[in-house]
């Protein structure tokens, strides 16, 4: 950067919303996310819910001039959905799935099928270390019962954990994804308070696009128009997150966002608007100084407002561990009291009375099939409270290191 002291970086993020057999006219958008990348020539793509490896290859073929570096994560059944295209060589590569991810019995959400996660690459351009994120959160799909709330904190807890643990050795660090919550819900507030991450739409020096920059409408015609009744302008959920580490600066220099339908044809490019920035990168005199106080504060009371929705998701999830043991203790007792009855019956035979086999055989399924699977929910909601008493002990530990410190 001797010679050119300021660093452009152009980044583009988008949720494709491409799930094979699922989302409509994939193929035909995939297509179309291709070309107008091919032409635009960001520096980085940041993309998810691309759920078909065929997809990802298509478009790195189609993009292997302009973005001749790329990966794919993968994890959980169906696949993360989470890619990455760069101009730039990408050093290396890491993926941390989320520990809580919805419920696998859910099966009109699948979220949990998926192996939400947060993938980190690391590029190095003119001489800088980035450590570029990409992630995509449990959807909310009800906002006045969200039943995942505590799920998605824990989410964003791992990421922002992830982030710090993982970003020391970085210059500047880059997230971007679908987050699925609004920019004033407790999980971005964490976020950005644990991490120092800015936000890239409330920096921008100039904005282009949506109307406070929203990118779920209601004028996408793949978008459920039901879901966005109480948000007449839309929602925005997708971010493009910022900040530098050692001594340099990061300014948003524009922001923009993708309204209606691709040029020239009769859909959008996504049920979701992509976001893009320019950001400008500058080398400082000094590493900045770490500010705390009046910030500190600020985030004690946001770590103590998330504690307070996963200790409701932990007794919830401690009630329906609870209602499974129990489902699956009386399965067992119904199981047991037919082995006596068996007993009974083969005893009776020496009476001259008929074995009822028929019914025997059916109770013995229905309780083996009910012994299964409640054995297996109670399994599953005993991970469940292990994983959200493990997060709500590591925020009280924070929050009694914070009110510690001078």
């Amino acid at each position: 950067m001797e010679g050119d002291p300021t660093l452009q970086l152009r980044i583009f993020d988008l949720n494709c919303w491409a799930i094979r057999y699922l989302s409509k006219r994939r193929q035909e958008r995939v297509r179309l996310i291709g070309d107008m990348l091919r032409r635009e020539e960001f520096d980085l793509v940041l993309l998810q819910e691309v759920w078909s490896e065929q997809d990802y290859s298509d478009l790195k073929v189609k993009l292997g001039r302009c973005y001749p570096f790329s990966h794919y994560f993968r994890s959980g059944v169906i696949g993360s959905g989470l890619c990455v295209f760069s101009r730039f060589p990408i050093l290396d590569t890491l993926l941390y799935q989320y520990s809580l991810n919805g419920y696998p019995y859910m099966l009109q959400h699948g979220d949990w099928f998926c192996g939400k996660s947060v993938g980190l690459v690391i590029v190095k351009i003119s001489g800088i270390i980035f450590n570029v994120y990409v992630t995509h959160l449990h959807a909310e799909y009800c906002r006045e019962k969200d039943a995942y709330l505590p799920h998605r904190l824990v989410q964003a807890w791992e990421l922002a954990q992830f982030i710090r643990h993982t970003s020391k050795a970085a210059d500047v660090v880059l997230l971007g994804g679908d987050l699925n919550m609004h920019p004033e819900d407790v999980g971005i507030r964490l976020l950005r308070g644990w991490t120092g991450l800015r936000d890239a739409f409330a920096e921008a020096t100039r904005f282009e696009g949506c109307e406070d920059g929203c990118t779920l409408v209601p004028n996408n015609c793949f978008t459920v128009k039901t879901e966005l009744l109480p948000f007449p302008l839309g929602i925005r959920i997708d971010y493009i997150l910022y900040k530098a580490i050692s001594s340099f600066t990061v300014k948003c220099e524009e922001l923009k966002t993708t309204t209606g339908t691709a040029p020239g044809k009769d859909i959008p490019f996504s049920d979701h608007e992509a976001v893009m920035a320019t950001l400008l990168i500058q080398r400082q005199g000094q590493a900045a100084g770490a500010t705390h106080s009046t910030a500190e504060l600020t985030l004690a009371d946001v770590v103590t407002e998330a504690r307070l929705e996963v200790g409701v998701g932990l007794r919830a999830a401690q009630r329906q561990r609870y209602s499974t043991g129990r489902m699956a203790v009386l399965a067992l007792l119904l199981l047991l009291l037919q082995v006596l009855a068996v007993l009974g019956a083969l005893v009776g035979l020496d009476a001259g009375q008929p074995f009822p086999k028929l019914s025997f055989s059916l109770l013995a399924f229905l309780a083996i099939g009910i012994l299964l699977l409640a054995t297996g929910l109670h399994l599953f909601h005993t991970m469940e409270v292990k994983m959200l008493q493990g997060t709500e002990e590591q925020m009280r530990m924070v929050l009694q290191a914070l009110r510690d410190r001078p």
